[in-house]
C-alpha cells in the first residue's frame, strides 16, 4: 500500500513480523558483544571473527526479508500488471550484491 507518491509501506503478518525482530534482535546482540570485545580490547581475530557472524546474520536477516518480499508484494504487483516492479526488484538485487 502507497502512503505518497514516494514511500510504500507493507502489512506484514504477526508471525513475519515476530520472525524480522528476533533475526534483527540477535544481530543487535551480536554487535553490542562486539563493541564489547573493543572496549575490552580483545584480540583482533576473535572480533573479526565475531563480525563475520553478525554479517553472516544480517545476511540471513535480508533473504528472508527478499523472500517474503517476492512471495507478496512482487507476485501481487505482477499479476496486476505493474512491470515497474521488476525493475525495483532487479535494482534491489543489484544493491544487495555489491
Amino acid at each position: 500500500m502507497e502512503t505518497c507518491g514516494c514511500h510504500k509501506t507493507k502489512e506484514r503478518t504477526e508471525e513475519e513480523y515476530k520472525r524480522l525482530i528476533n533475526r534483527l534482535n540477535r544481530v543487535e546482540g551480536q554487535i553490542r558483544g562486539i563493541r564489547g570485545m573493543v572496549e575490552r580490547s580483545a584480540y583482533c581475530p576473535d572480533i573479526l571473527a565475531q563480525v563475520a557472524a553478525a554479517n553472516a546474520a544480517l545476511n540471513a536477516f535480508a533473504k528472508e526479508l527478499l523472500s517474503e518480499h517476492i512471495r507478496t508484494c512482487v507476485t501481487r504487483d505482477i499479476r496486476e500488471g505493474k512491470d515497474e516492479t521488476v525493475e525495483e526488484l532487479l535494482c534491489t538485487l543489484q544493491k544487495l550484491m555489491k
